[in-house]
């Protein structure tokens, strides 16, 4: 099996959503990779029924041949229920998590190279009684990673995250000196590692407007932000911080840099997807495995109209292949 293109897993996320859409329409083309669909295979029968589109399902899991247009190679995972496009059903929600964790599995154990994700449903997973704040959370306790790291990145840009998916009211209690120092050290080591960037240069933002203002509007980049930098200069690292996050992704400052890291989710992604969304990739960093995902959600009006711009996705499954090849994006 392991003789080829890498093997990219690809979990199609919420069945109500786009996501089943965007697998189905990889049928369209060819990809130089080996793709495996974890995925409940009657929904993929269905949804390419109506979308018109001719589907080969095959369900080999020990022959998975390179992608071409017309089919699929998928691992079956059943659900629970029949699935209506646009209407997501908490009943569904197990089988949801079960493609990731199989996925997951695979990945760990070197039977595939990769993963790549679409859109899950976070509302509808915790109606099914399940605690989920996110894909990279939940990917973090599967793999036992302490400080996952999130970053998404577009081809003008990078932003990683020193806190992702919370409450802003929880933001400020949730960074620390070394929590921004670890997310550095792993910022710092994939962009070099994995991506081929021999010597990063991070920017890192400011918690409070205008950078706390000299300790007049907060004292988080003194007394916490400001002391980490100095610790990962210490290691070695590039950076430049705090610095105010509204003028931090100007040309000016950007001339240079290697990547953005701001300190809640909607500090900087707002920016990148404004300037990239729909082919922008999200990467989980310091993770034993590759996984990326799409920038976008589950966009349910949009399920099972053909209207689903599979950009991101493409672009999620190249960069997947190419990290697991070992060259550098």
């Amino acid at each position: 099996m392991n003789n080829g293109p890498p093997i990219v897993a690809l979990t199609p996320g919420e069945p109500a959503g786009i996501g089943p859409d965007l697998a189905v329409g990889l049928t369209s083309r060819d990809l130089p990779l080996r793709l495996i669909v974890v995925a409940d295979a009657h929904m993929l029968r269905r949804r390419a029924i109506a979308l018109g589109v001719d589907l080969e399902i095959r369900q080999d899991p020990d022959e998975i041949p390179e992608h071409r247009r017309g089919g699929l190679s998928v691992c079956h995972v059943p659900l629970s229920n029949p699935v209506k496009a646009g209407r997501p059903d908490p009943g569904n929600a197990a089988a949801v998590l079960r493609s990731l964790e199989i996925s997951v599995r695979e990945c760990t154990a070197g039977r595939w190279h990769a993963m790549t994700t679409g859109p899950v449903h976070k509302a509808i997973i915790n109606d099914a009684g399940i605690d989920f704040s996110g894909h990279t959370e939940f990917l973090a306790r599967l793999t036992g990673t302490e400080l996952p790291v999130m970053m998404l990145a577009s081809e003008s840009l990078r932003v990683a995250l020193v806190t992702t998916h919370l409450p802003l009211s929880q933001v400020p209690g949730a960074i620390s000196k070394d929590r921004i120092t670890r997310t550095l050290e792993i910022l710092d080591r994939d962009l070099r590692g994995r991506f081929g960037l021999a010597c990063p240069r991070i920017l890192v933002c400011g918690l409070n407007p205008h950078a706390g203002e000299g300790g007049h509007l907060g004292r988080e980049e003194i007394d916490i932000i400001g002391p980490a930098l100095e610790e990962a200069r210490s290691r070695g690292i590039i950076v430049d911080g705090p610095l105010p996050a509204d003028t931090v992704f100007t040309p000016r400052h950007l001339s240079g840099a290697t990547a953005v890291l701001a300190m809640y989710h909607d500090q900087g992604l707002p920016v990148l997807k404004y300037s990239g969304f729909g082919q922008a990739v999200n990467v989980t960093l310091g993770l034993p495995i590759i996984r990326t995902s799409v920038d976008h959600g589950t966009a349910l009006e949009l399920a099972g109209t053909g209207r689903a711009d599979p950009g991101s996705l493409l672009q999620a499954l190249s960069l997947a292949a190419t990290l697991a090849t070992g060259a550098h994006a």
